[in-house]
């Protein structure tokens, strides 16, 4: 019998493995992650958070306040030069959301934007350096004080809380002043006279040549302390004319610390220290007034002025 011819050589396969048992050496396939690679996505940011996300009150309630305070920081104008700046609203929103998330930081709060989605769904993804959210607030704290009264007032007007009621509690805690710092007006005078020499020398080109770090450095410490005194100087005035209708002997304030005071410890004892006090609303349970204040608590009859409350 003749046999065909062979049109086209194929090679003889290898057997099929077989599947790997229990006991074999058989290698599984499995998929793991690839990091090494850029990815590009379509995110809709609207979708970044829930419908009743804290962030979407947050972004509400500041667009019902009055941020005119805030406007005056403005340079740069439309039809003019200038670089566009973050509008007041975002960055208000952005600190009030921060405070009810427990962040108080600003390095902290400029890494949270950066995977939080409530802080993202704000931004818009967009990023915002700590320096800015630090300058804002720190340049800004009259007008926030303002914004979280105006906040506590629609909170009041939503039944959310009921400030015809505040429960007002304290607590001491002790100041890094030592008692020896603690003086009256006439040696914080002679100190304060002795800061100003030390910087006005400090800045004499015919100082000895020091090195430019070192040199600045010492410099920023002098107007520090030359500044710690005046605020010293400030608060002794105010504490003088406070006892003017009681005669008494002459207040004594702390160099380092001038808010802090003497106060009588659990011990029996006596070292600076903070009374730190918090109003709390009696139906809500939500603080409204968080206040280190040197002097004795305020009656609850009589809480003091809302200040920096969040939710």
């Amino acid at each position: 019998m003749n046999q065909q011819e062979i049109l086209l050589e194929i090679p003889a396969q290898p057997e099929a493995r077989q599947a790997a048992t229990a006991g074999g050496c058989g290698k599984p396939k499995l998929m793991t992650p690839n990091r090494a690679q850029l990815v590009m996505a379509t995110i809709d940011l609207d979708d970044l958070i829930a419908a009743d996300h804290p962030a979407r009150a947050i972004w509400e309630l500041t667009g019902q306040m009055d941020l005119s305070e805030f406007a005056g920081a403005n340079r740069s104008w439309e039809g003019g030069s200038g670089r566009p700046r973050w509008d007041p609203r975002l960055l208000v929103s952005v600190w009030v959301y921060g405070y009810s998330a427990g962040i108080r930081a600003a390095r902290e709060l400029a890494e949270a934007m950066t995977h939080e989605p409530g802080l993202l769904w704000l931004s818009g993804r967009q990023e915002i350096n700590h320096h800015t959210l630090s300058d804002f607030r720190v340049g800004h704290q009259q007008g926030l004080d303002s914004v979280f009264q105006q906040l506590l007032a629609i909170l009041e007007r939503a039944g959310l809380v009921n400030l015809e009621r505040l429960m007002h509690d304290g607590t001491k805690i002790r100041a890094q002043a030592s008692p020896q710092s603690f003086q009256r007006e006439k040696s914080l005078r002679e100190s304060w006279e002795r800061a100003r020499e030390v910087v006005e020398q400090a800045g004499d080109p015919r100082q000895e040549a020091q090195p430019e770090g070192r040199r600045k450095a010492r410099e920023r410490a002098q107007r520090e302390r030359q500044e710690r005194l005046e605020e010293a100087l400030a608060e002794w005035q105010r504490l003088q004319a406070e006892e003017a209708a009681e005669p008494a002997e002459q207040p004594r304030v702390s160099r380092s610390e001038p808010e802090s005071r003497l106060m009588k410890q659990r011990d029996g004892g006596f070292a600076p220290s903070y009374n730190v006090q918090i109003s709390t609303d009696a139906q809500a349970k939500i603080i409204v007034a968080p206040e280190p204040a040197p002097h004795s608590p305020a009656p609850v009859s009589a809480p003091p002025r809302p200040r920096r409350g969040w939710i």
